[in-house]
């Protein structure tokens, strides 16, 4: 039994510092390493490849609207247009600085508010699709468990990836509490490590009310930006592996390192 690591990484942007990317790469197996749309800046992101390099740790572009006062979490509607272009500009810029470091990009994750929208806007959906088509129809999308993205994807001929998160509270339907309300985000390292050895042995996490909701999925984030993320972290590897399961690259099947 085996599951992915994933973090939100790359994202300090000149004297702004956020999360600690070199603590965090010495425990998950995947990056999703910011492109500069929402955070992060040239210097800082080659900085955290070549860290990851370093690390043997699987790379992808964290892709995100052109929201840096938001960090990428107000919604906007973006023409379909624009969001292909936007893909493919951020996908190439990660692309070359991953040269640069000696890696490579191997999956592409929307992120925030881009995330959350076209995990359901089949419109937006369809434009992010078509860009990383454009780009590199080899790259692999991770997208929320549950959601008509999967399948959008797919059927474009996309390699789709369900993801699940450590950090945030969930709705009955599966979908994430918003950021805005009570139990969003949560902060307890031994209680996220928990609801993650259910979710791996059990396929289930525990709802906002209380129910359990069925999530089926290949990876687990834990956002680099939460307070404590590193210790949140550092608990889920240590319990999932403390009960036999490995923590592994979703790409590791497709012949790449951890």
């Amino acid at each position: 039994m085996n599951i992915d690591l994933n973090s939100d990484l790359g994202e300090s942007l000149g004297a702004w510092r956020m999360g600690d990317d070199e603590a965090m790469l010495a425990i998950v197996s995947s990056a999703n390493v910011a492109c500069g749309f929402h955070a992060g800046d040239p210097t800082g992101i080659l900085a955290t490849l070549r860290a990851a390099t370093a690390k043997g740790v699987t790379v992808g572009a964290h892709i995100a609207y052109p929201d840096l006062g938001g960090f990428g979490r107000r919604n906007m509607d973006v023409a379909s247009e624009d969001l292909i272009a936007d893909t493919i500009y951020q996908i190439g810029a990660l692309k070359g600085l991953a040269t640069a470091a000696g890696t490579r990009v191997s999956y592409v994750k929307p992120h925030g508010a881009l995330y959350n929208t076209i995990a359901k806007d089949r419109r937006q959906a369809e434009a992010i699709i078509e860009g990383i088509r454009q780009i590199d129809s080899g790259l692999t999308l991770v997208a929320l468990a549950g959601s008509p993205l999967l399948g959008w994807a797919r059927a474009a001929g996309l390699t789709a990836v369900a993801e699940a998160f450590a950090d945030r509270g969930y709705m009955p339907d599966g979908s994430l509490v918003s950021r805005r309300e009570p139990g969003a985000v949560l902060h307890d390292p031994q209680e996220v490590a928990a609801r993650m050895l259910r979710l791996v042995t059990e396929g289930t996490v525990p709802a906002i009310d209380g129910s359990a909701v069925r999530v089926e999925a290949d990876s687990i984030c834990v956002h680099g930006d939460s307070p404590g993320a590193v210790a949140m972290a550092r608990e889920i590897r240590v319990l999932l592996e403390r009960s036999g399961v490995a923590i592994r690259s979703f790409m590791a099947s497709a012949g790449e390192k951890r």
